[in-house]
């Protein structure tokens, strides 16, 4: 007769079996998974804009104005950026001013095209990172500034 240190060996073996067997399957099974939130972002002002992302497992969100110039084919200024923790968070309209400023050093931007992007980034509990955006052009820097 096997003893009692035996028996629980032998079921914590088991219990610790199943589990990486079940963390194997989950991690393969993500490949099969494909989210695809979707978002709106509607401008109302340079500064005022209105956006209803949805998704799934947390979300990460940000505006970013977009531009090229000579020495870099993409520069980035993040404009407006939040964390949705949870799928019913969701679905929402906010309007706001941007939460950080667009600044230009020096004259390079006075009169340049740029884009505003909505990016998102759906960050599971387990499995890979999604990451999308949403490009909306048409946009120009003033020739003059205050």
């Amino acid at each position: 007769m096997h003893s009692f240190g035996y028996r629980a060996n032998a079921l914590l073996t088991f219990a610790v079996t199943i589990l990486a067997l079940m963390c194997t399957i989950g991690s393969l099974s993500d490949n099969l998974n494909t989210p695809s939130p979707s978002a709106q972002i509607e401008i109302l002002n340079i500064n005022w804009f209105q956006k209803q992302p949805h998704g799934n497992d947390e979300l990460f969100i940000f505006v970013a104005a977009e531009y090229e110039t000579p020495k870099n084919a993409l520069n980035q200024v993040s404009l407006w950026d939040a964390i949705i923790p949870a799928k019913e968070f969701a679905k929402f309209s906010i309007h706001t001013s941007n939460k950080y400023r667009f600044i230009d050093q020096g004259h390079s931007l006075r009169g340049k095209e740029f884009n505003l992007t909505l990016h998102w980034h759906v960050m599971p509990k387990t499995g890979k990172m999604f990451a999308n955006k949403i490009v909306m052009s048409g946009y120009r820097l003033p020739e003059d500034y205050r």
